[in-house]
This record gives C-alpha cells, structure tokens and sequence, in this order.
C-alpha cells in the first residue's frame, strides 16, 4: 500500500452549472478537513445533510457528506466526497476552503493512481475508468466495463502465469542438467509454447477488435478535384459538413466528421483536390492534404468512373498505408456497384448521388480492419496494448524458433523471459514511472 503524506482535493463533476457539484479529498487529512468544514460527524458509508462551513463560520452551502475510510475505497486512502449545488463559484469558494485546511489541487488522474499504486485496481483497469469516460458509442461502454471489471486483466494474468510456468521449467532443465529432464526433445515445451501461441493470437484478435471501439479507424479521402470526395464525407456523414459545387478546388482546408459504423468510430476526413495549382490557398490545402495522407489507417482514393486512373497520383501517396480506390459515378456509365479485389488491393463502384453500393463500402471498411459488430466479448484495448501483446507474441515466437531450429536451451529461457516482461507492462506489474506519468496525466482532474 501506498502510504501518501498529502491529502488531494478536486472538483469532480464537469466544469458549468449544475444541480449538483461534488468536491472528492482523499488522504491522511480527510477526518481533520471534515471536523472544520462540517456540523455532524462522519459515518462511514453513511451520507450525512450537513452546511460546509467556512473559515468565519458562515455557511458557504449545504449538502451531503460520503464518508468511505481506506483501504475500503476507491484510493485505498480516506476519501470524502461534498455533494453540493452545482454553481461554479460556489464549488470554487468550497474547494479553497479544504486547501486553506491542508489539502492540495489534485493532479489529472492522481485518484486513480493512488488507487492504482495501492492495489486497488490494476493499469489496464485505471485505463478503462478514462475509456468510459469517453466512450462515445453504448458498445464501447459496455466493452469499457468488461475492462475496469478485469476481463482483459485476468486473461494477461493467465497468460503471465502460464510463461511463468514454463520458465520454471526450462531454467531448471538448464540449471539441474542431472535430472535428466531433456525439453529440448521431449516435445513438451514445443507443445505448451504452441498453445501459448494460440492464446495469444485470440487475445490479439480480441484487443484488435478493443482498439477500434476505442480508437475507430482514420479514413483520408483523396483525388482529383470533382471526384466526389465531399459528396462522400456528407454521405457518410449523413448531413451537409463539406461544400459541393461543381467548381474544381472548393475544398481548400482540412475537414473532419466522426461517425458510427455499428458501433466502430469512423474519423473520416476530407482533403482538397490533388492536382497541380498556381493558387496558394490550394497550394496549401494541398500540402495540408499531403499532411493528413501521412496520419490514416485507410485511404479512399476517389476517382471519376468515367476518367482514366492517374497513375502519377496513385504512385504519390504513402506504399506502407492500405489504398480502397472508390470509382464514382457509375450511374453516368451504367455499372453495377461492385467491391472488386484486383492485383493492387480492393477497388469500390458506387454512385453517391444515387446512393448505390454505399452499403458494400461501410461493410468493405469495417470488414478490413478485421471489425465485428456482433462480438459480446470484447473489452476495450489501447495502442500501447495492442503494441505490448506483438512483442511479447514475437518473443514467444523466437523461442518456439530457437527450440526448434537452434536448440538453444537459453535463448528459450530468455525469449520467454522477455514476452513475460511484455505482457505485465499491460496491467502494470512491470510499468516505468515515464508511462505511468504519461497514462495518468491523461485523466480528467476529479479523476
């Protein structure tokens, strides 16, 4: 447990007006704040009507005290929460009443932490508090509540144990070479670092899915002035963000929307026309496009059914990011809407006017990131998991490698050393004070 030598105090419910504003303290200082500052003592996990008093003993507001005394709590600390009117001003003046007590400004996300550091919760579960925060569909809600509830934890955990299992065993193969315990031929580390492979890819698949909930894909759109790209984006959209008119070069800035593709975030973004121009608002719409290329997870490149591919324009865009050309326009050429798979990658006929084929493109785009909507057991993931389980999974690989093809008995034992390392970053048992820095500084003050 930790053992903190200040108290925290902050607002913890949004900044404005409301019918309710709740100031959160916790630490060794909580009892002594609460005897100044109130009129009855404290019951824990009793809600008390008390006024808050100030420092010349008039009554700065009134409302209910929640006593929760450490470890039960959410900070594994004393914790004490006023609950009164939702003014600005008025939660202000209470809150400076508890710092002239003793307390101090919390800093983003320290409740947490300290629940985190006190054993309350750990790291993939303090994320998950954030991530439903600001869950933005029901479904990541849900997955964000399997998260804090430790689904994602306990199969890391499991998977943890289980190289730790198999560590045991090979290090003391290496170690007591007179028992004869021969695993580089026995097959049965061969056999257990296969299933761990297994595992791990479910739990891969899993996290994928996780990550999209949480993060949605980036989609660019890019081409030729009139393609169609902003007729696609109020499309996709499903109301009027971007300007159409049949005058070439109208998008000159950088446009967003965020939308739902059954449940998966879509950041589409929309780009000016890539042509050359002697126009430097264009000129730097163009750049600015360029910019953007460089940032998505897909880009869909439109293109005029009725035009020639411009070769020079496909060979301009990054060769490392996924290319969907959308051929527009097909209802001034009568052809079907289509996905089409060719040498190159995927190829979409649609006609945004007519609204045809706009289905096979929201099925083609969730379906090539691997998105299902219908998966009940997913808990949210974040990039740095997703990065986590790919190392550990290729050091797990390595010493299925260096089993099979080396016989090396401590390259085994090392590898496996390694991707135990990877994985407990995840919840936090292996963490540098650096990420633990980064991650909690995300959260929300109160939080």
């Amino acid at each position: 447990m930790l053992v903190s030598q200040d108290t925290i105090a902050a607002i913890a419910t949004p900044p404005g007006n409301g019918g309710v504003g709740i100031i959160r303290i916790s630490g060794p200082s909580v009892t002594e704040i609460a005897q100044k500052i109130l009129t009855k003592p404290l019951i824990p996990r009793h809600a008390i009507f008390s006024p808050f008093i100030n420092v010349d003993n008039s009554i700065i507001d009134t409302g209910i005290c929640l006593y929760f005394p450490g470890p039960a709590s959410y900070t594994g600390e004393d914790t004490l929460e006023l609950q009164g009117h939702g003014g600005s001003v008025v939660l202000d003046i209470l809150l400076r009443r508890v710092i002239s007590l003793g307390a101090r400004i919390a800093k983003p996300g320290e409740f947490t932490e300290r629940a985190f550091l006190n054993g309350k919760l750990d790291l993939a579960q303090a994320e998950a508090v954030a991530d439903l925060i600001e869950s933005t569909t029901e479904q990541s809600v849900r997955s964000a509540q399997k998260s804090m509830q430790g689904v994602f934890s306990n199969q890391i955990n499991k998977l943890v144990s289980e190289l730790t299992q198999l560590r045991v065993y090979v290090e003391a193969a290496i170690d007591f070479v007179d028992e004869e315990i021969d695993f580089l031929s026995d097959g049965v580390v061969e056999n257990r670092i296969v299933k761990l492979i297994e595992t791990i890819n479910e739990i891969k698949k899993t996290a994928q899915q996780g990550r999209l909930l949480r993060d949605g894909m980036t989609v660019v759109l890019v081409g030729k002035p009139n393609a169609g790209k902003s007729s696609l984006l109020n499309a996709l959209a499903g109301h009027d963000a971007a300007i159409v008119t049949d005058i070439a070069g109208t998008t000159r800035d950088i446009l967003r929307e965020r939308i739902q593709l059954d449940g998966m975030p879509l950041h589409i973004i929309d780009t000016a026309g890539l042509r050359n121009s002697d126009n430097l608002i264009e000129q730097e719409g163009i750049r600015r496009a360029h910019l953007e290329i460089q940032k998505a997870d897909k880009i869909l490149l439109l293109i005029d059914a009725r035009d020639e591919e411009d070769d020079e324009l496909i060979n301009s865009l990054p060769s490392n990011i996924p290319i969907l050309k959308v051929f527009n326009k097909i209802d001034l050429i009568n052809i079907d809407p289509k996905i089409e798979k060719t040498e190159s990658g995927y190829s979409c006929y649609i006609s945004i006017k007519k609204n045809d084929g706009m289905e096979l493109l929201k099925t083609h785009l969730k379906e090539s990131v691997g998105f299902d909507a219908s998966a009940d057991n997913v808990f949210l993931a974040r990039r740095r998991h997703i990065e986590a389980i790919r190392m550990g999974s290729e050091f797990v690989e390595n010493a299925l490698s260096q089993l099979k093809v080396n016989k090396a008995g401590e390259l085994v034992a090392e590898d496996l050393r390694q991707a135990q390392i990877s994985f407990s970053e995840i919840t936090g048992t292996i963490s540098s004070d650096d990420l633990l820095g980064k991650i909690f500084s995300s959260f929300c003050i109160g939080k």
